[in-house]
């Protein structure tokens, strides 16, 4: 059942204001906001899958060298699904696109405000 526009509104509002009153509960909370990365998602199973080949390979040849790493492959394809790296990682995005009352709502406005998100998130990470 969709929200009533009260309702909307009144989310928005409540997310505007744990914005603003407890930033380091969003930092830590909504870490992994935003779209998924396809690509990272996409290399990660190519390798989980080649890692299997590979053990499998290691197990035919009778070489358990060459099977220890296809188990290491297919390790880091998991871990760049399920924790791929900061850096390429995509941006998150603000959860609300709410100008101010009143205002002209410019759309350079949203930029400053990604500048400033940008500059709390660097500031959280300790960068």
């Amino acid at each position: 059942m969709p929200l009533s526009e009260q309702e909307q509104r009144l989310l928005e509002e409540m997310e505007r204001s744990l914005y603003q009153h407890d930033a380091d509960f969003v930092a830590t909370v909504g870490s992994h906001r935003g779209k998924p990365n396809y690509t990272i998602i996409v290399v990660g199973a190519l390798m989980v899958l080649a890692g299997i080949g590979v053990l499998v390979a290691g197990v035919a040849l009778s070489q358990p060298i060459v099977g220890v790493l296809g188990f290491i492959l297919m390790f880091a394809g998991v871990l760049l699904i399920v924790a791929p790296p900061r850096k390429l990682q995509r941006q998150p995005s603000s959860g609300f696109n709410a100008s101010k009352p009143g205002g002209s709502g410019k759309a350079g406005s949203s930029s400053f405000m990604d500048n400033l998100n940008d500059r709390w998130d660097r500031r959280a990470d300790g960068r």
